[in-house]
């Protein structure tokens, strides 16, 4: 059992050219490697963050013959030989309109070997004008999905998941250790609700939480917080990027991780 894991989350600006998008995504990850990361976390929309009809064109399936986006993924997890957990991209579902909003797990070989799709779908009017009705366009996940990473256990989820804590829960009763959170957070929810929630829900779940964001201005006027970062099983922030595109590295450990449920049992008090 590893006691360690360097982890690297990625700070992106993406927009609605897949190309282009794919290229810092590689850039990032050679960088987050050289630097010694064995995780490397891109947030959501990592691939293509356009319109719904945009999202509709580049969707692609995980069976089959890789698409340009999981093939590109497995090529990075073998040229770096590091693990990749792909934010969010479009997975086609069963309705072509509305594919699903997917986090997909990549090994050092290439393989994929999990994927989870978005539950909670990000159906809100904001107090700056912005209507967003991303259940409209993708069609949502049903079950939450854990991975073994290096010896680790770690919980899948996406943005607006953060938001419901059940979800967090059932990934601890699954054995999760480390969650990670690719995200394309608003910056008008982000300066106020982003730190405070992962702290939340790295402290109810005593498990690291890794948290890979979009920063900046994107199509249609969107505008996300950024501020990725990498939280303890005690809720303290050790790593945050700064405003623009980048990287923030940690380290994610075990004795942390098992004093913290030691000293503090929680999870074994629980009675609901």
């Amino acid at each position: 059992m590893e006691n360690t894991l360097d982890v690297a989350a990625i700070q992106l600006n993406s927009r609605d050219d897949l190309a282009h998008n794919l290229a810092a995504c590689r850039t990032w990850i050679a960088r987050a490697s050289e630097r010694g990361a064995k995780l490397v976390v891109l947030p959501e929309n990592f691939a293509f963050f356009s319109a719904d009809t945009g999202r509709r064109r580049v969707a692609e399936s995980l069976s089959g013959e890789p698409g340009p986006i999981r093939r590109a993924l497995s090529e990075w997890a073998r040229e770096f030989s590091v693990n990749i957990v792909g934010g969010g991209f479009p997975e086609a579902s069963p309705d072509p309109d509305r594919p699903f909003n997917t986090c997909a797990v990549v090994a050092p070989s290439g393989e994929l070997v999990a994927s989870y799709r978005k539950i909670h779908l990000f159906d809100v009017d904001l107090a700056d004008g912005t209507r967003l009705r991303e259940s409209e366009a993708t069609a949502p996940g049903l079950a939450p999905v854990v991975v073994d990473v290096n010896g680790f256990k770690v919980g899948l989820s996406i943005c607006y998941d953060l938001r419901f804590p059940e979800l967090y829960r059932a990934l601890v009763d699954q054995g999760a250790e480390v969650i990670v959170v690719p995200a394309a957070f608003t910056l008008h929810t982000g300066k106020d609700h982003w730190h405070v929630l992962l702290r939340a829900r790295a402290i109810e779940a005593q498990a690291w939480v890794v948290a890979a964001a979009q920063w900046g201005r994107h199509p249609r006027e969107r505008l996300t917080y950024g501020h990725s970062l990498v939280v303890d099983p005690w809720g303290t922030i050790v790593a945050e990027a700064s405003d623009g595109v980048g990287m923030v590295l940690g380290r994610i450990e075990r004795d942390r991780l098992d004093d913290t449920r030691q000293r503090l049992p929680s999870l074994r008090h629980r009675r609901l």
